[in-house]
């Protein structure tokens, strides 16, 4: 069976190292992971953070690891490119700090080996973001893990991704479950046992077979129905070899089905349900994106405290806690990549990847509703290169998930025939009226002129408010960035 062993304690860091060490240097800082090195200096206004290649640096012994046939290191955020070392052989690089990624370092762990991770946030153009109004933090700011397995095992290469896929279809008052899964050296001996498993543990399914795919019928359904009734099943493949568990994966998964209607808003299980929430980034005074399980339930907590029913993760992939409690919580869920601001000609194969890492890894939250292709993109206006980046990513979408629609959030001064908005299924804008501009009553007219101008396709309001700092006053004016006129 997998074993999941944490390395987040015990790592030696460096600002000021040149290249990989060829040792473990015992004068570097001694840090935990999750850990930024931007934590002070990325939060102070100053926009003058610390932005380059920083190295963390960590000694493995395998008598200290679980005994398996195949190791694979998992770094779960790596902002924003990386490089993986092992006794100074260079394994591996990832571009795009949000997402989940894996280095099978099976042949190279001796006894005693040297792992070194190069981290990088330095201004390039290549790896998105590179413009927008938050602070690119670098560091290993989420866990990073080795994944021990039998030679047999679930998929762990493919951009990240769990193994599983699972995708009900709901049938009247029944379910279709679709479910399949990823192999690697499955041998004839071995098969697969699928179960579900409903959210009280009664076993609901159950098929053994050799297919990697299984299709479940759950009868009088139980719903995933927002807020109201988050209700979430497991699904679970175990491979199995002469009765003996080999390896498994699992995912909790929601029934629900939904649509974006232009006219009546968004529609879940048959039934109106509007979405009105807010966008949610991931880093915290004196943090930064370094957040604990605490953080992110403090985070989902409040959020419902003030009635949310959905959240915008902007602008890039989440940690995947946060998708679980978004899951348990009925939230419904827009998830993007962090293709924002600024077109690059040169960066478009990093939206593919990005965009190809958020929608593996994600597939399974039934919080999720929308992928988010962009965000205030077309500030400039669009030429071919950036319309041709977002039908290569719509597409990229659809063809990877037929269950979901797409979206862009346009910037406010972004206009209404511009041709990258007829792109994706839905279009949401990020309009501040009343702080940048105007007042809150010129909503409803440009909304009912955007719906008048383009009456079959479904338009939300992706950002809207006022920024506010510390700052106090008795006559709050727009603008002034205190917190009473904020409220």
């Amino acid at each position: 069976m997998r074993t999941i062993y944490s390395l987040n304690p015990s790592w030696a860091f460096s600002k000021e190292a040149g290249q990989v060490p060829a040792s473990l240097p015992m004068d570097w800082e001694q840090v935990n992971l999750p850990h930024t090195w931007n934590a002070q200096d990325g939060m102070d206004g100053g926009n003058d953070y610390h932005r380059g290649t920083c190295y963390y640096a960590k000694s493995l012994k395998r008598a200290d690891l679980p005994q398996a046939d195949k190791y694979f290191l998992e770094f779960r955020g790596a902002n924003s490119s990386a490089d993986v070392y092992v006794d100074g052989k260079h394994l591996a690089h990832h571009d795009g700090g949000y997402s989940t990624w894996r280095v099978d370092v099976t042949e190279e762990l001796k006894a005693e080996s040297l792992l070194v991770v190069a981290v990088d946030n330095a201004p390039n153009d290549r790896v998105y973001p590179q413009m927008a109004d938050f602070t690119f933090y670098g560091g290993l700011y989420r866990d990073v893990n080795i994944i021990c397995v039998p030679e047999s095992y679930f998929d762990l290469e493919y951009y990240g991704g769990p193994g599983i896929r699972v995708t009900p279809v709901v049938q009247g008052k029944n379910a279709s479950v679709g479910i399949d899964v990823w192999v690697k050296n499955k041998k004839d001996s071995q098969s697969f046992v699928y179960t579900i498993k409903d959210r009280e543990g009664n076993e609901v399914f159950r098929e053994e077979t050799g297919d990697t795919a299984s299709v479940a019928e759950i009868e009088n359904v139980h719903l995933w129905n927002g807020r109201k009734d988050p209700y979430l099943y497991t699904a679970k493949v175990e491979l199995t070899e002469n009765g003996e568990v080999i390896d498994a994966v699992s995912a909790r998964f929601g029934c629900r089905f939904f649509e974006i209607d232009p006219e009546n808003g968004f529609i879940l299980n048959g039934e109106e349900y509007p979405l009105r929430g807010v966008s949610r980034h991931q880093d915290r005074w004196g943090i930064g994106n370094a957040l604990l399980p605490q953080h992110h339930e403090e985070d989902i907590e409040l959020i419902c405290e003030v009635g949310a029913t959905t959240i915008r993760l902007a602008h890039y992939q989440h940690d995947q806690y946060f998708y679980d409690l978004c899951d348990e919580k009925g939230l419904v869920i827009w998830a993007e990549i962090p293709y924002i601001s600024k077109h690059m000609p040169t960066g478009r194969e990093n939206t593919i990847s990005q965009m190809t890492e958020l929608v593996t890894q994600n597939y399974n939250h039934p919080s999720i509703v929308v992928w988010g292709l962009s965000n205030e993109i077309g500030i400039g206006g669009s030429d071919e290169d950036l319309l041709e980046n977002h039908r290569i990513l719509n597409d990229l979408c659809h063809e990877m998930d037929k269950t979901r629609l797409t979206t862009v959030a346009a910037v406010s001064m972004c206009k209404m025939d511009d041709p990258y908005l007829q792109i994706p299924d839905v279009v949401s804008y990020n309009h501040y009226f009343g702080w940048y501009g105007g007042d809150t009553s010129m909503n409803g007219p440009w909304f009912d002129k955007f719906h008048e101008t383009h009456p079959n396709l479904p338009i939300g309001c992706s950002e809207y408010g006022c920024e506010a700092l510390n700052w106090h006053t008795s006559e709050p004016r727009q603008g002034d960035y205190t917190e009473e006129y904020q409220a």
